[in-house]
């Protein structure tokens, strides 16, 4: 096939700093449109990347001749835009928390289906080295049982990243559904799935508004997990860590603690039970820290998976599982109890 004709929907802070770059770095890739209701943002993106400019994403999808389309809005969007560009005949990539509901998820996958065009969600730890790494060593046996686990994801809040700043629909509940659990607490979710090879069953969580005066969406959670096998582990997604971020995994196993990215220098550090201790000087995680954000492969997957017709790592079905994670967990913070959920 020739280069995948690609539009981007939403031209905010994700676009510029992920979709639009990458895309523009892959050789199979020739960004066609993109689409914003900002018209100047949208203009600066369309001249920068000789693409062409539309303020209506149904126009968009209607004049353009598109095989694929970023989905990079506020996350009451991300369904029924998804849908309608699936529709179209567009495979979709769909920024995080790919939905506001299990139904509209489950209308996500289906619109997939029926169309039989990739849903890929947009989760970048998966593709993070010190992830990969630590997977592979839990996957050879060599560490032994999985006791527990704790992993955190963390700044200062989206005023310092995001195109709106203080203003961004970040913190207003009609566009975003919620806060730092949709913005950083689904990519953890997603990771413990991924490393773990398990799935997340029970949940208890506990969650406030407590750092941003402007906002009425969650700032801080923290949630206790348990997996299908057992295993027992602590989540927390923040927008109150003011002097750095914190991107931490720790790994409690029958033979040795894995420390992602719990080191400055050394992505992964594995301490074994007999004194050893190994540090693995990896590729850093993706930061909106230091100057940007460093390539998230995402975009290069996603790319990959639509020239040689493959199944995306997290589809739509793995971003629903990992969305239910934090659906659950809204449900007990509003039931006050350990909400259970389905096989």
């Amino acid at each position: 096939m020739g280069k995948v004709r690609i539009a981007v929907i939403g031209t905010g802070s994700i676009a510029q700093n992920r979709h639009l770059p990458e895309y523009d770095e892959n050789p199979n890739v020739e960004i066609v449109a993109v689409c914003d209701i900002v018209e100047e943002r949208v203009k600066e993106a369309a001249k920068k990347y000789n693409a062409k400019p539309y303020t209506n994403y149904e126009q968009l999808l209607e004049l353009e001749e598109v095989d694929a389309v970023s989905v990079c809005l506020p996350n009451y969007l991300h369904a029924p835009v998804s849908i309608k560009a699936l529709d179209s005949g567009c495979h979709v990539l769909c920024e995080k928390p790919m939905a506001t509901s299990r139904s509209e998820a489950e209308d996500m996958i289906d619109a997939a289906q029926r169309n039989n065009k990739k849903l890929m969600i947009g989760h970048n730890q998966r593709f993070v080295s010190s992830h990969q790494k630590a997977k592979a060593i839990i996957e050879s046996g060599e560490i032994g049982k999985i006791y527990s686990f704790r992993t955190a994801f963390g700044h200062a809040g989206p005023e310092s990243w995001s195109a709106e700043g203080k203003g961004s629909w970040f913190f207003k509940k009609d566009q975003a559904f919620i806060g730092a659990m949709g913005d950083l607490g689904v990519h953890k979710a997603d990771l413990i799935r991924y490393l773990l090879s398990d799935e997340i069953r029970e949940v208890g969580a506990f969650v406030e508004t407590s750092a941003k005066e402007n906002a009425d969406v969650d700032d801080n959670a923290v949630f206790i997990l348990k997996t299908d096998t057992g295993i027992i582990g602590t989540l927390a997604a923040s927008w109150a860590y003011t002097a750095a971020e914190n991107n931490s995994t720790v790994i409690y196993a029958e033979k040795a603690i894995l420390r992602l990215e719990d080191d400055p220098r050394y992505s992964l550090i594995v301490q074994y039970k007999n004194g050893d201790t190994v540090r693995y000087e990896l590729d850093g995680i993706q930061s909106n820290e230091d100057g940007g954000q460093s390539k998230s492969h995402v975009i290069d997957h996603f790319i990959d998976s639509i020239v040689k017709d493959k199944e995306p790592l997290i589809d739509g079905v793995e971003g629903m599982k990992s969305l239910d994670i934090i659906l659950a967990a809204i449900e007990s913070v509003n039931t006050k109890t350990i909400y259970k959920l389905e096989k």
